[in-house]
């Protein structure tokens, strides 16, 4: 599916006066219901929809941006849309701060996948270094579609390759491994798996000759990404995950492994 597709013209506003969240969430669904691909459900359902998505957990993940997203049984296609706001609307962000550009997704509730991936490489796109500040300054939705349009062509790469390769990304930071795991989720050709792993040192602080090096808070967070994805995507991997973390060279708690695959077939679920 191309994600270019499912951004809707008669889904973006420019320079809302939002109230406060409920309000946002309302306006939402307002101006989701224009999208023809929710025909088949009412405009009360997609705000239900995403009342329920807060209730988990506020998809205002800070500075000053949130990704508010539902699943819905009666629909059969992807709808994102967009909302800014000068003056910007408490949104129970993350770090408290006011909510200014709203990108919101609305999909089937069978393609989580699918709907794993969009969020992703959405969520990665806004992090983009002026991306969010051009699109504010933008007062129609003509203008604000082709700024958020640009910047994701950017950042989205549609290639299709047929060799594959298997990545492996040993990840002993919390915060890194959150920030890498959504790399791999908005890949489209990705088999991603996590496996949950322990320091050497653990196993060696168990060991009597070896008793005493360290203490419990030492033995740390260790968790290994594991995906196969296409040959042609492993450079763009590779500099996307040095973009978190700087030079990989340079790091002591990530490593960075590539192999040739003989053979693959099948896919993981997200």
């Amino acid at each position: 599916m191309n994600i270019f597709e499912n951004l809707r013209l008669e889904c973006i506003a420019a320079g809302m006066e939002l109230k406060d969240k409920a309000d946002a969430l309302n306006t939402i669904a307002r101006i989701a219901k224009k999208c023809q691909s929710f025909d088949n459900v009412s405009e009360e359902q997609i705000a239900q929809a995403l009342e329920e998505r807060e209730k988990i957990g506020s998809t205002g993940f800070g500075k000053g941006i949130a990704i508010p997203h539902c699943r819905l049984k009666d629909i059969s296609k992807f709808g994102v849309g967009i909302i800014s706001s000068k003056e910007g609307v408490d949104f129970d962000a993350l770090d408290d701060e006011k909510v200014h550009l709203i990108v919101f997704i609305i999909g089937p509730d069978i393609e989580t996948n699918e709907h794993i991936r969009i969020l992703s490489i959405i969520s990665r796109a806004l992090r983009i270094p002026g991306m969010v500040d051009e699109i504010l300054a933008q007062d129609n939705p003509e203008s604000v579609y082709e700024s958020f349009l640009r910047y994701l062509r950017d950042y989205v790469k549609t290639r299709e390759g047929k060799e594959k390769q298997l990545c492996h990304v040993f990840v002993q930071d919390e915060e890194l491994f959150k920030d890498i795991l959504q790399i791999f989720a908005g890949m489209e050709t990705s088999s991603v798996s996590v496996i949950e792993a322990k320091n050497t040192r653990e196993y060696l602080a168990r060991m009597p000759l070896f008793a005493g090096f360290w203490s419990d808070s030492h033995l740390g967070f260790s968790r290994i990404i594991s995906a196969v994805i296409d040959k042609s995507l492993i450079n763009e991997t590779i500099r996307a995950i040095e973009s978190i973390t700087g030079r990989l060279e340079n790091r002591t708690d990530i490593m960075v492994t590539v192999q040739n695959i003989f053979y693959a077939a099948g896919s993981l679920e997200a």
